[in-house]
C-alpha cells in the first residue's frame, strides 16, 4: 500500500506536485526500486522515518519546490518518524531519486548516496498541525503496480527522445537545404551581373552582321 497527498495548492488535473511515502520499510524497497527521475526523497537525518517522496512536474528541478511545498514534505516525514514526532529541530534531508544508492550489503529499506553533494539540509523547528490535517483530509491509499508504471514512463520517455532527435534531424536537413539555396542564389547573381549582361540592341546588331556576313557570302 502506498500513501498518496496533496500538498498545498494542488488543483485537480493539472500536472502538479505529488507527495507520496510506503507503508513500511519492505514497501520503502519497492519505492526506492521503482521511483522515477522526477522524484525527490525526503528522510529524518540520522534517525527512523518514512521515506516520503516528491514527485515534481516534468522539467522541473528541486530549485523549484515552493516553500511551502518543502514545509509539507518536512512536516510529513517529522510526523512519520517514532523519535522525530516527539521532539523539535529535527534535521531532514532530501536529496534526487536518481542519486539514492542501494547496494546489497544494505538493511532493508537502508539507502545511501552516489554524490553526497546532492543532498540538501534542512530542519523542521515544530509540528504543525494545521500542515499535518490538511495533508491527512487529502490522503488516498492506493496499490499501484510501481514497475509498470516506471517501464510505461521509461517507454515514453524513449519515444519522446526519438521524436526530438527526428526533429533535429530534419531541422538540420532544412538548414542545410536553405544553406544550399542561398549559395545557388549567390551563384546566380554572379551570373546576371551587369557587365556579363547583353542588352537587346546589342543583340540585333550581333544578329544583323551576322546576317550581312552570310548576305556576302551568298
Amino acid at each position: 500500500m502506498v500513501f498518496f497527498f496533496y500538498p498545498r495548492g494542488h488543483v485537480e488535473g493539472k500536472d502538479e506536485f505529488l507527495i507520496y511515502m510506503g507503508r513500511d520499510k519492505y514497501e520503502n524497497e519497492d519505492l526506492i526500486r521503482y521511483g522515477l527521475p522526477t522524484d525527490v526523497w525526503f528522510h529524518v537525518d540520522d534517525l527512523s522515518s518514512a521515506h516520503v517522496y516528491l514527485r515534481l512536474p516534468e522539467g522541473s528541478t528541486m530549485d523549484d519546490i515552493p516553500e511551502y511545498t518543502l514545509e509539507d514534505c518536512c512536516q510529513l516525514v517529522k510526523q512519520n518518524s517514532i523519535q522525530g514526532c516527539k521532539i523539535n529541530n529535527v534535521p531532514i534531508i532530501y536529496t534526487p531519486w536518481s542519486n539514492l544508492k542501494k547496494t546489497a550489503d544494505m538493511d532493508v529499506g537502508q539507502v545511501g548516496y552516489h554524490d553526497p553533494r546532492r543532498v540538501r539540509k534542512t530542519k523542521v523547528e515544530r509540528k504543525v498541525n494545521d500542515i499535518i490535517n490538511r495533508l491527512e483530509k487529502t490522503r488516498e491509499e492506493r496499490s499501484p503496480d510501481l514497475k509498470a508504471e516506471k517501464e510505461a514512463f521509461e517507454a515514453q520517455q524513449r519515444a519522446r527522445k526519438r521524436a526530438e532527435e527526428r526533429n533535429a534531424r530534419q531541422e538540420a536537413k532544412n538548414a542545410k537545404d536553405e544553406q544550399r539555396r542561398q549559395e545557388d542564389l549567390k551563384s546566380y547573381k554572379h551570373i546576371m551581373r551587369e557587365d556579363n549582361m547583353v542588352s537587346n540592341a546589342e543583340l540585333r546588331e550581333k544578329y544583323a552582321s551576322a546576317q550581312d556576313y552570310e548576305d556576302d557570302f551568298m
